[in-house]
């Protein structure tokens, strides 16, 4: 047997009414979609670690989920993992009509332009009559962060963008206003939710324009808040305590102190 005919059968095991995993069997598309993204990020960090081994075990990780929903497709007699697989090989060979449709492409700017046609043809497809936009091109189902810069490059590409880095402070000051004027009112939670994501997307906005993938950024912020809040956890077992024992001041110097300890 195959391996993939054994990963196969072995989600047919676990999805089956009978005897599979109570666990596995409850699961739905909506419930299994947050675990396909975080697969997939997980192996964007194997990738970046480049560990080998892990990112071995994290691609069958996410192998599984397509796995997992195409078999959900199949219970609802929508589509399998057959249907899955030709889709994507009907869509690659349609896209490379120079490698598999004898079609003369001269050159890798020649390739983006004809594969930008070939998608744009098929987004005309799925609009359905509904009126064509700029923005069709920015695909829903983008991480949040990522796909704020793609709306954001298709408007700067019609002209509807800042024309320099500076020019974005000034907005980020007044969503920051915004978001503490919120904060202010009683029961302005709603209000304060959206005024945050203004925020956030202004902030992408300048990342955009200091050419930052916000999303490395943030990657980098994340690891320094982990390695300093790691160090002030080590600290204090040094110092015989712990974070359930340590006072917020107590915590805050050893975290002021482990900053310059950084910066040294």
């Amino acid at each position: 047997m195959s391996p993939m005919n054994r990963l196969l059968d072995i989600m047919a095991a676990l999805r089956d009414p009978a005897g599979g995993c109570p666990w596995d069997r409850a699961q739905s598309f909506d419930s299994i979609a947050p675990y396909t993204i975080e697969e997939a990020y997980e192996v964007a960090d194997a990738i970046s670690r480049d560990d080998m081994q892990d990112l071995r075990d994290e691609l069958g990780d996410l192998l599984f989920q397509v796995v997992f929903h195409a078999h959900m497709g199949a219970e609802r007699r929508a589509f399998d993992f057959d249907d899955v697989a030709n889709a994507i090989c009907d869509k690659l060979e349609r896209r490379h009509p120079h490698v598999f449709a004898g079609e003369v492409i001269g050159s890798a700017e020649a390739q983006s332009r004809a594969w930008e046609a070939h998608k744009e043809a098929e987004r005309a497809a799925r609009r359905r009559g509904r009126p064509a936009s700029v923005l069709d091109a920015v695909h829903g189902g983008r991480p949040s962060l990522q796909r704020a810069t793609e709306l954001q490059r298709a408007a700067a590409e019609q002209g509807f963008d800042w024309s320099q880095a500076g020019d974005v402070l000034p907005k980020l000051r007044e969503e920051l206003a915004e978001l503490e004027s919120a904060l202010d009112r009683s029961g302005g939670r709603e209000q304060a939710v959206e005024e945050l994501g203004d925020l956030l997307f202004t902030c992408v906005n300048l990342a955009r324009h200091l050419d930052v993938d916000a999303d490395s950024a943030l990657r980098r912020a994340n690891a320094k808040f982990e390695s300093r809040f790691r160090r002030m956890e080590a600290r204090l077992r040094e110092q015989g305590s712990s974070l359930g024992e340590a006072t917020l001041a107590e915590m805050d110097a050893l975290w002021e102190a482990g900053k310059e300890e950084a910066a040294d």
